[in-house]
């Protein structure tokens, strides 16, 4: 299978940490304009043949970012699925058979999330792998086949919602992560963020 595109899901209310775009918060070192966003797009660039981003609202705010944003295909802010199935809509335009999802607020993903998505996908007729730690899985981030689109679509629109229901009923897969590091750690409050900020001035 080809390098997939990629697709990050930002189409949520925040609203542990007031409203507004969490993926716009600061983020790294003052005065360089870092985001958590900018943090996720360059970890989530070289994996991935192109990226989109899902948000809802006014699209020009995000006109800096220089890449399609995709607004929810299914109304009602009905979680992260409907994020999923905008990449896929958009993967499928392209003529990409699959797409890669990452959560906008999770800064510290795996370098290599992208390719042992892939590699757990192996022999499947449709790719669809979720990352998963020793905690559970992590269903913002995942491997997703366009040729399903129209079957999520239905299930949204029927009421589904919980992810890893979907990607049971169709035989999904698990690609492991030992979770050192805490690598799926993702932003909900203004205390995350300290956190993140933390990790980020430890590492470097």
């Amino acid at each position: 299978m080809q390098k997939p595109l990629g697709v990050i899901l930002a189409g949520g209310l925040a609203t542990r940490m007031g409203g507004g775009d969490k993926g716009m918060l600061p983020l790294g070192r003052e005065g360089t304009g870092g985001t958590l966003l900018s943090h996720v797009i360059e970890r989530f660039e070289p994996q991935v043949a192109g990226m989109a981003l899902n948000a809802n609202g006014d699209a020009l705010r995000f006109a800096a970012l220089g890449m399609p944003v995709l607004p929810d295909p299914v109304e009602g802010f009905v979680g992260p699925l409907a994020g999923v199935l905008a990449g896929l809509d958009w993967a499928a335009s392209q003529g990409a058979e699959a797409v890669v999802s990452v959560a906008a607020d999770t800064p510290f993903f795996p370098c290599d999330l992208v390719p042992r998505l892939m590699l757990a996908a192996e022999g499947m007729e449709h790719p669809l792998v979720l990352a998963c730690t020793p905690d559970g899985r992590q269903p913002t981030f995942g491997l997703w086949p366009t040729a399903l689109r129209d079957d999520l679509r239905a299930a949204l629109e029927g009421g589904l919602r919980k992810v890893v229901m979907w990607t049971d009923s169709h035989g999904g897969r698990e690609a492991m992560f030992d979770g050192t590091g805490a690598p799926f750690f993702n932003v909900n409050t203004p205390e995350d963020l300290a956190h993140a900020q933390a990790l980020l001035e430890a590492a470097t």
